[in-house]
């Protein structure tokens, strides 16, 4: 895993929360909104949570935000989110893994679906793509708040399986079970991440030429441009001086 990026650590580079503000920051209010409804309101005593107003202090989103998105997990009772898992091929066969929340599953695969037909994918059944992924957690640091050698003594320390560093962040991998308490150990230390959650790390990657490239990323760009789509994963290899000029942004 060492030195490899991959989309889900590329998109934070990209300066995307600030080209797309009112789209993350919905995003981001349904995660937090979830997450209260599903454990406790207090960040202290629920992990998911805590996650998601940490993403959204990242993301620059208001304090005021983040309050309406808990307290609308109280007054809208009745409003249920389906956490969804689609999985399909992408152009030059990518692999693709998307995760959504939605209240309507109908709409929200038909819009998945349109937009696989429109970049020439296919959106297929469970398990056609997931078996080239496996779910780790993922922590990613700023490179400039901890040295290269603190980071990986707490790593280590904390219980974690990999940790690998570039010129921009730290990434820290754990198992999918021991997530939250490795990065409970880790907050101790340092609290201000980039990312922090589960995410599916493709086990190998496919290299493309810089044009099949932006291709690719064009269209994982739309799949999450999608209000019903929190994240989207590829086995696209994306290196860290891949430049997004004339991309759909």
């Amino acid at each position: 895993m060492a030195g490899h990026s991959h989309w889900a650590g590329i998109k934070h580079k990209k300066g995307r929360a600030d080209k797309q503000r009112s789209k993350i920051f919905s995003k981001l209010s349904k995660e937090i909104t979830v997450a209260a409804k599903l454990g406790s309101k207090d960040p202290d005593m629920n992990p998911r949570l805590r996650s998601a107003i940490q993403a959204a202090r990242i993301a620059n989103m208001p304090k005021g935000n983040v309050e309406r998105a808990i307290n609308k997990s109280e007054i809208n009772k009745n409003l249920n989110y389906n956490g969804l898992v689609y999985e399909g091929f992408g152009p030059e066969k990518i692999a693709i893994i998307i995760e959504a929340l939605t209240e309507n599953k109908n709409r929200t695969a038909s819009n998945i679906r349109a937009i696989f037909q429109k970049f020439g994918g296919n959106l297929g059944e469970a398990g056609v793509a997931s078996h080239q992924f496996k779910q780790v957690g993922v922590i990613r640091i700023d490179r400039k708040k901890i040295s290269d050698n603190e980071i990986l003594e707490l790593a280590i320390n904390g219980g974690a399986e990999d940790c690998f560093s570039d010129e921009l962040y730290h990434q820290i991998i754990t198992v999918k079970d021991n997530f939250y308490k490795v990065k409970i150990k880790i907050e101790k230390k340092i609290q201000d991440f980039i990312s922090a959650g589960i995410e599916w790390l493709p086990m190998n990657k496919i290299v493309l030429d810089k044009e099949k490239t932006k291709l690719i990323v064009n269209f994982l760009e739309t799949l999450e441009d999608d209000d019903d789509v929190q994240h989207v994963y590829a086995n696209l290899e994306i290196d860290n001086n891949f430049s997004d000029e004339g991309l759909k942004v």
